[in-house]
């Protein structure tokens, strides 16, 4: 068995968390969260990590030349650096849409990476 310590992000608190882990790394139990919300971060940061990705692509003819981007939703933490990679070989021509796809299904994810602003 293991444990765990970790700090929550889900809400403002910010509470200290421990998480126990048995021998195939299954949370055992969760203790420090003082709402529901911090079991569940817990409990997925121990078993499955993800993160939101921001970034921007370059835009050709535009006002600005580069447009930021995000994922839609979270991507596996192990998959950031590829998806990275991915983005950065996009270049879009002007104009740039709040909201336009501008990756769909970023390496098999199933997590769009989206305009984040308007390039004109």
């Amino acid at each position: 068995m293991t444990k765990r310590e970790m700090v929550c992000v889900s809400c403002p608190i910010g509470c200290a968390i421990t998480v126990e882990l048995d021998d195939s790394g299954e949370v055992i139990s969760v203790s420090g969260n003082s709402c529901k919300r911090g079991d569940a971060y817990a409990r997925q940061e121990c078993t499955h990590p993800e993160r939101m990705l921001t970034s921007t692509v370059r835009v050709e003819g535009g006002n600005l030349p580069v447009v930021p981007v995000k994922s839609a939703t979270p991507v596996p933490k192990e998959m950031l650096f590829d998806c990275m990679k991915e983005i950065n070989k996009v270049s879009l021509k002007a104009p740039v849409h709040f909201g336009d796809v501008v990756i769909e299904n970023i390496l098999g994810t199933g997590v769009n990476i989206i305009a984040t602003n308007e390039i004109y």
